[in-house]
């Protein structure tokens, strides 16, 4: 794999003299939360955590995204937790892009660095603290596990993005494709986080209308985005929070594009809301 870079909020407050003319919109079907507003005055603090905050970009509204929230955690030297998970019901990936998380899932220690992937279902016991000397930063992303009689319930892994294949789409001479940590088959899952790459000037070529819910946080390069009615510009930083059956579309920039994804699957849709 090329080198690879992961971008994170770049915290802190803008100057007093910024122009208000950054690129965050709230639509009935898409939000973009660009990287430029994810800044001190927006992050929240967690029970159980020491030395901890995050910015929270996603979390289930009722008429809008309904299934998962995704934070960015920032974890300072020392700090972490011994109860990150206050919902038994919810399932969880960890994704880190800066520093080395300490995690312990079910006793077993694991150190991820960047690129590293964690796995967490429902009930699963775990840990994360920071042992080293600068931040760690890392994606949060918790969805409450659909149980499915018959079917178990998965079990935790550790992964690193870099160690991974990347699965690429049939007929586009390998520019576009996906990183996949879990099965799209495996029916146990109930959601996907994965990792999309498209090479320099590679497209999705049709607007992409389906059911599933979209988080889609971008971790290198720019792109043209389709969203609904509109096409966006979005580069390394920024969030995207699309609803179910919102049409989408890219094309991508001079650089490599890559985008760390959730989508919900392989459940059939509640039939009451």
């Amino acid at each position: 794999m090329a080198d690879t870079t992961y971008a994170s909020p770049i915290a802190g407050l803008p100057a007093q003299i910024a122009l208000h003319t950054g690129r965050a919109v709230f639509t009935e079907a898409y939000a973009v939360i660009p990287h430029g507003v994810m800044r001190d005055i927006v992050t929240s603090y967690f029970p159980h955590w020491q030395d901890t905050r995050g910015w929270i970009i996603a979390r289930p509204m009722t008429g809008f995204s309904e299934t998962f929230s995704q934070y960015v955690m920032e974890v300072s030297p020392g700090g972490g937790s011994d109860r990150p998970e206050p919902d038994a019901g919810a399932e969880g990936v960890l994704f880190v892009v800066e520093g080395e998380a300490s995690v312990t899932i079910a006793d077993k220690a694991h150190t991820l660095k960047p690129g590293g992937y964690a796995f967490l279902p429902p009930g699963t016991q775990w840990t994360l603290f920071n042992k080293g000397a600068s931040p760690v930063r890392f994606h949060w992303i918790r969805k409450r596990y659909e149980v499915v009689d018959g079917i178990d319930i998965p079990r935790p892994f550790v992964a690193n993005e870099q160690d991974e294949p990347i699965n690429w789409m049939p007929g586009t001479n390998s520019t576009w494709g996906t990183t996949r940590f879990v099965d799209p088959a495996d029916v146990r899952h109930d959601m996907h986080v994965n990792i999309v790459t498209l090479e320099p000037g590679a497209v999705i070529p049709f607007e992409e209308t389906h059911v599933m819910e979209h988080g889609l946080y971008v971790l290198e390069g720019k792109a043209v985005y389709r969203l609904n009615r509109d096409w966006v510009e979005v580069e390394a930083g920024d969030f995207m929070w699309l609803r179910a059956f919102c049409p989408q579309a890219c094309y991508a920039g001079p650089a490599r594009f890559r985008y760390l994804l959730y989508k919900d699957v392989n459940r059939h849709p509640r039939l009451a809301l």
